[in-house]
């Protein structure tokens, strides 16, 4: 019923274990959910009608790769280091448990996923996109149940340079993913700036709908764009979240105005989705479709009419 005294668990074994399957688990977590990413960047579906432009995805994978995978590399050698000093640790339970675990888990895993992206393919879904996410599950999945099938069999105790050789081709692959990152998801500095231009975007268009309600109010546009201010009801007029500079407010008839911004970043095409905000927006005479807050890098002015068949003064 107990442990012989050669395979005793010791409290360093077990955290040593834990520690070394957990941090295993979120990194190959992280890394096919990276690659998925990845793949939804490059090849766009219209059907998904939502869009990310701040990657937040992407970004989540790459913090946990980076703080968690060289946790994983660092434990699990040192598991093996011991592994190779005292042969009898192969036998405590919690290795057994563990390894035995993860096989499990990792076959487990290629089944449940390829039964899921089976069924995301027969309901529409590319198939470029199909044929990548299913090779990403069986390399990561795959890769980590051949490594500890072979562990079981005490391959890596054995061949040392080896078990070294594998490590260093997972960190170049997780290395090379996390490159890969930058360039989709884009550096810090870049995503900072596409944060601040979203921003710039919600308080036009909360300045907008400011002043259409001022026209419904007094059947005329605000003079200057402070006009709009109104401390009983809390409406403060927002500013640049950067420079802190007022926004651009021309009025250029009687019921058309423009608003202009300073931009950090050009919106792109896949920006379209998440710059047309979910509540109601217009293009050209207001009431008659949705804002086009496109934009190009630099000063940008957007033109509005307010149509009062949409918006009839308030009598």
């Amino acid at each position: 019923m107990f442990e012989n005294k050669k395979s005793h668990t010791t409290p360093k074994d077990f955290f040593l274990y834990a520690g070394s399957m957990a941090s295993l688990y979120v990194s190959a977590i992280a890394l096919m959910h990276l690659w998925f990413q990845y793949i939804n960047i490059l090849f766009p579906d219209a059907l998904n009608y939502y869009y990310d432009p701040f990657s937040s995805g992407v970004r989540w994978s790459m913090a946990a790769l980076i703080i968690v995978f060289p946790l994983y590399i660092f434990l699990t050698r040192l598991l093996n280091n011991d592994l190779r000093k005292d042969k009898e640790k192969a036998e405590i339970w919690i290795r057994k448990w563990l390894v035995y675990l993860t096989l499990f888990v990792s076959g487990a895993t290629m089944v449940i996923d390829l039964i899921a992206l089976l069924n995301s393919f027969l309901s529409g879904e590319i198939t470029i996109k199909f044929v990548f996410k299913v090779l990403v599950v069986l390399i990561v999945a795959g890769s980590v149940f051949y490594y500890y099938i072979q562990s079981v069999r005490g391959v890596w105790e054995k061949k040392e340079k080896l078990s070294v050789t594998i490590g260093f081709i997972a960190g170049l692959v997780v290395l090379v993913s996390l490159i890969a990152g930058f360039f989709i998801a884009g550096t810090p500095k870049e995503q900072r700036a596409l944060r601040l231009d979203s921003q710039r975007i919600m308080d036009l268009d909360s300045i907008q709908w400011r002043i259409t309600d001022y026209w419904q109010n007094k059947e005329k546009l605000p003079e200057e764009i402070a006009d709009i201010e109104d401390k009983l009801i809390g409406y403060v007029l927002p500013r640049d979240p950067e420079t802190g500079e007022a926004y651009g407010y021309n009025k250029i008839g009687d019921m058309s105005f423009e608003l202009c911004a300073e931009f950090a970043t050009e919106s792109s095409e896949r920006d379209r989705a998440e710059l047309s905000y979910a509540r109601p927006h217009f293009e050209g005479p207001l009431g008659l479709g949705e804002v086009n807050w496109q934009h190009d890098a630099g000063k940008e002015c957007f033109e509005r009419t307010i149509d009062p068949d949409v918006f009839p003064p308030r009598k």
